[in-house]
């Protein structure tokens, strides 16, 4: 194990790529030093106060401004803004002495080679030797950049490639260079994975690297490929969208966010710099895109690309006029036989098997890039597994090519190639002639790839620290209905996994739930409650209330709601630990599950929160009252508790959704000292589990049920409902949000109490059910809901 440790980095260049990278390494907890040139000259604004190039404020202002408009970006670079503290500016004249004390220097300048070596030259004259040094190039050869520097330079220099948003996407690229010590590329690969949360791909020093010299390709097929089948943007956009697993942005919004410059650039040069890839001419840039960089129409950056946004109208360019019009949506009867079908991995056959434009479109689409990819073997490197890991992490996919092609069957992909004209590298070949039928395989809980040549499948390394449901479900099942999947991780521990639309909760989720805890407390020591779908949960059945609520069957709801409460509270006092594992949406009954538990172990990627106001109601499953009793826990003496209280009331009120795990502790969902975060996702099962394994050795103890939760009474409820009544005098709130945050408040008041009282969580759970059934018989109530199924959006009335 390498001794090597990261206290402080230094950042060289504070672009949107350079800040990216730095905010990044702060959300972590390292010490960062962002670096840039010094301005060549004044502002207006500097020139009014009569500063001049002197003023240390005046050499920093471009670091300066560069990190703020980074900071202020949508979505945010940064896990929550005190951790921007982490980070110091300054310039290159200035500060660059105080690289001599980082442990890792990391150039992220603009793209010419030139330039690159000119900051390099000037680093090593004050890089402390054995230090780490690496550039963020996305595609200028790592040998170029080393030539002439020193033997210690050299040896602990290559690229670490970041994609951006650097917080957002996981691809973390590592090319060694000519002189590279094999210990910095272990060092760096460990690194990325467990501390900076990202996918390690070790590349070779080859044009774009893995992830752009795939990603770039299919771009390009397509932009040759949309004329010839008379698609249009907006129809592409749709066929390479969702359903198949990548991106909502799919292809053409994809490149307006990006900026079709920094597609071009690095297109022209992998085709300056690959004269003999087969797919050359397919990476020379059409007519259209031409035209486009000719009119600046780079995307977002200018206002307008392949969409441009006039008024509320969004209008999609027609790559035959050049002219913009009203975007349409596009519809295929292919897409439509796919709509039952939840799994993206099974929806490929059906896709491929298209009779109508979009099959014709996916055949030759996917014979492109089957062909293209098997080609890049050994070239870019030399398992095909890291294709996959690049093409997932760097640019969203769901599923990498290979991974497509064996969900199609890798003779059925052969068939579909030569149906296009071609035909696959040899080794395929050759892989099914050995016997091996797929590129994958899963043995004893692991993935396997064929490895080429040794022609057997081989164990991908680094699954130690994983637990993949996907390849442990069949084997280690222990319980399963509609709702969920019970596996056995193994030590005594056992996962609770939900299989619902978007995971939401249900009948058939809660009583998987309990029966989780039935089989946890006979015959196991712990329960994690964890999947690896997109979402953990996006909250309750919302159809399944509207329905009950529509039907006036409230004997029913209120079974159902009660059921639902003292499913979370057998969660919380139950013989046995309890883990959540929230990540991405976790909202409304998926948060109230983890406010539950015993400890959760969220991803830093969680965005959880109680959102029911958005469909007319309060937290039912418990979350009203939890979040009385942690208002009530947080009184210190001498603090006035209202105002505690009031915290806890606008959580809930304003529907707060946390835009990171680290954002949960200020709202109250999440609790400090007793709830932790962890940066890769993909660690998340086997950290949770490691915490419950703790905590049954460690003499876990069933919680005794709490009747010590102190209620403010009609002291806190007639300040509640002054400031609901001023909110809607004021036409900050609607008459309806009016009357549901009244209800609200007589619930985290402990109702009209005459003086404060200590109270049971049955008491506070029993007023949360009959506010949240009395606001189903309100009919605007029934508009929110079905509004928000019908469209995914809340609605104000």
């Amino acid at each position: 194990m390498s001794k090597r440790r990261i206290k402080k980095v230094a950042i060289i260049g504070s672009g949107i790529m350079g800040s990216g990278i730095a905010c990044h390494f702060a959300n972590i907890g390292v010490d960062v030093l962002l670096l840039d040139i010094v301005p060549r000259e004044l502002n207006d604004a500097e020139k009014a106060k009569g500063l001049t190039l002197k003023d240390k404020v005046v050499r920093n202002r471009l670091v300066n401004e560069a990190l703020t408009t980074s900071l202020k970006s949508k979505p945010a670079p940064i896990y929550h803004p005190n951790f921007a503290n982490r980070i110091t500016t300054g310039n290159l004249e200035d500060d660059i002495a105080k690289v001599s004390q980082v442990d890792w220097i990391m150039e992220v300048v603009v793209e010419r080679l030139d330039i690159k070596k000119s900051v390099f030259e000037k680093l090593e004259k004050h890089r402390t030797p054995g230090t780490l040094i690496t550039s963020n190039t996305s595609g200028i050869p790592i040998h170029f950049m080393s030539e002439g520097r020193s033997e210690d330079f050299q040896k602990h220099f290559c690229g670490t490639h970041f994609f951006n948003p650097a917080r957002y996407l996981r691809l973390f690229e590592i090319i060694p260079g000519p002189k590279t010590d094999t210990s910095v590329i272990e060092f760096l690969n460990g690194y990325g994975e467990q501390f900076l949360g990202k996918t390690s791909v070790i590349a070779k020093d080859t044009p774009a690297f893995i992830g752009n010299r795939i990603g770039i390709f299919g771009i390009q097929s397509l932009f040759h490929q949309v004329k010839t089948l008379g698609l249009s943007v907006e129809e592409i956009d749709k066929l390479t969208g969702p359903v198949i697993g990548r991106p909502k942005s799919a292809t053409f919004r994809t490149v307006d966010v990006v900026g079709l410059d920094t597609l071009v650039h690095v297109s022209n040069g992998i085709y300056e710099n690959c004269p003999n890839d087969e797919a050359h001419e397919l990476f020379k840039l059409p007519d259209f895109i031409n035209k486009m960089m000719e009119n600046k129409w780079l995307g977002s950056k200018t206002g307008q690309g392949f969409y441009k946004k006039e008024g509320r109208d969004i209008l999609a360019l027609d790559l035959n006029t050049l002219e913009y019009k009203p975007s349409k949506k596009a519809s295929f009867a292919t897409l439509e036989l796919t709509k039952s079908v939840d799994k993206v991995i099974d929806r490929f056959k059906i896709l491929v098997s298209g009779k109508d434009k979009a099959g014709d479109f996916y055949r030759k689409n996917f014979a492109s890039i089957f062909a293209y990819v098997s080609n890049r073997i050994p070239e870019i490197t030399e398992e095909l597994y890291k294709i996959d890991d690049a093409m997932k992490a760097g640019f969203g996919w769901e599923h990498g090519p290979f991974q497509i092609w064996d969900a199609i069957g890798v003779e059925k992909g052969i068939e579909i190639m030569r149906g296009e004209g071609l035909e696959p590298a040899a080794w395929v070949n050759h892989m099914l002639a050995s016997g091996s039928k797929s590129f994958y395989s899963v043995k004893e809980g692991a993935t396997y790839f064929y490895d080429i040549p040794t022609k057997n499948q081989e164990k991908i390394p680094g699954q130690d620290a994983f637990i993949i449901l996907d390849n442990i479900r069949k084997s280690k099942e222990v319980f399963k209905n509609t709702g969920v999947v019970i596996e056995d991780l193994g030590d005594g521990i056992l996962n609770c996994e939900f299989q619902s639309k978007m995971n939401t909760i249900g009948g058939d989720v809660l009583a998987g739930l309990n029966k989780a805890i039935d089989i946890a407390e006979k015959d196991f020591a712990g329960l994690v409650i964890g999947n690896q779908g997109a979402n953990f949960s996006v909250g309750a059945n919302i159809g399944m209330i509207f329905m009950m609520a529509v039907e006036q069957e409230y004997d029913e709801l209120n079974a159902a709601i009660k059921y639902f409460q003292d499913t979370m509270m057998r969660m919380r006092y139950s013989s046995i630990p309890t883990v959540s594992a929230p990540h991405g949406m976790t909202l409304g009954g998926g948060c109230e599950l983890s406010m539950h538990v015993d400890k959760v172990v969220a991803a830093a990627e969680t965005y959880i929160g109680l959102v029911e106001f958005g469909v007319g109601v309060i937290p039912g499953g418990g979350g009203s009252k939890e979040m009385a009793l942690r208002a009530s826990d947080s009184f210190k003496k001498g603090d006035v508790e209202l105002n505690t209280l009031q915290e806890y009331f606008l959580t809930i009120g304003m529907a707060k959704v946390a835009t990171s795990a680290y954002e949960a502790f200020d709202m109250g969902v999440l609790q400090k000292g007793k709830d932790v975060v962890i940066i890769n996702k993909d660690r998340q099962l086997a950290t949770a589990k490691a915490y419950a394994k703790i905590m049954a050795e460690t003499g876990y103890t069933q919680p005794v049920k709490r009747t010590d939760v102190k209620v403010l009474g009609k002291q806190a409820l007639g300040m509640f409902l002054v400031g609901t009544g001023s909110m809607e005098a004021a036409n900050f709130i609607s008459e309806h949000d009016h009357k549901i945050a009244n209800k609200l408040a007589y619930v985290m008041a402990g109702g009209d109490l005459s003086e404060p009282t200590f109270v049971s969580e049955q008491y506070l759970l029993d007023l949360e059910r009959e506010a949240f059934l009395s606001l189903c018989t309100e009919r605007k109530t029934l508009e929110r809901i079905q509004h928000m199924l019908k469209t995914g959006k809340p609605l104000r009335n």
